[in-house]
């Protein structure tokens, strides 16, 4: 990662309302103006999801027990947890503890090496959705984030892009949301800082820059979670090196987490 970083810009890509079928690669390429080369394509995981029709209807799902039990601990409503029950299925994940309004989950999606993802409601919302409904991550966020590449990069001719998978996200013991990146294409999600000095000239052991994360959360300030309407966000004059990466952001096992427990 460059030191040059310079005047970062954040251009916000404003768009009508996405519905199910809209090519997300056309309407990101008409609606931000011209993009250069280097240019990072921040994008809502949630865009992605609603152009696949991927929502789902809470009054066609089937409720289990276990839903009811888990609406009773945190106040949503059974259909809205058995949605979340059926994503976990679908993420290979498990519901760890209630609090109000949420479920704190941990998912491991196939492809993902190294890792899992704590999220709440197994990335479940029902905002910015029709009413009825809820909306997670698209099915592929790999496949996704480098199609979207691809095809952005061939419709405007700027060469190379990245494209970052964004969702919100909340932290330990901290109020609010900030950002995420769930895959990436075409950047290294992380930049190691071992061996280099800090100001007193000693040398860092366990320094890792979550690049693709600060980028995630940075866009998010513009795309913001209410009725902005900005699916996504492009950075540009950054410094840094893109590259061949693609995949899921991958994370640390539980038993390296510091917030793992025990």
């Amino acid at each position: 990662m460059s030191a040059m970083m310079g005047a970062m810009q954040l251009i916000p890509v404003r768009t009508p309302l996405l519905k199910q079928g809209d090519d997300l690669s056309q309407v990101i390429a008409t609606h931000s103006g011209s993009l250069a080369a280097h240019d990072i394509i921040v994008v809502s995981s949630k865009a992605l999801a609603t152009c696949e029709g991927a929502s789902v209807d809470l009054a066609a799902l089937h409720v289990s027990t276990e839903a009811q039990q888990w609406a009773a601990r945190c106040g949503r409503t059974p259909s809205f947890c058995q949605a979340v029950r059926e994503e976990l299925t679908r993420l290979s994940g498990t519901a760890l503890r209630w609090c109000r309004g949420a479920v704190l989950t941990e998912v491991k999606p196939a492809g993902m090496l190294r890792g899992s993802i704590l999220t709440a409601n197994a990335g479940m919302d029902e905002s910015n959705v029709e009413r009825g409904r809820a909306i997670g991550w698209p099915k592929d966020p790999p496949l996704r984030a480098r199609l979207l590449r691809s095809r952005i990069e061939q419709m405007s001719g700027a060469l190379p892009l990245a494209v970052i998978v964004s969702d919100s996200c909340c932290h330990p013991r901290r109020l609010g949301v900030t950002a995420f990146a769930l895959a990436v294409s075409g950047i290294e999600p992380h930049h190691t800082e071992h061996g280099s000095k800090d100001l007193f000239r000693k040398p860092l052991t366990i320094t890792v820059e979550a690049v693709a994360d600060q980028l995630a959360t940075a866009a998010n300030m513009l795309m913001g979670n209410a009725g902005q309407s900005v699916p996504a966000c492009i950075i540009r004059d950054h410094g840094i090196a893109l590259g061949d990466y693609e995949g899921w952001v991958q994370g640390v096992e539980r038993e390296e987490d510091l917030f793992g427990g025990e």
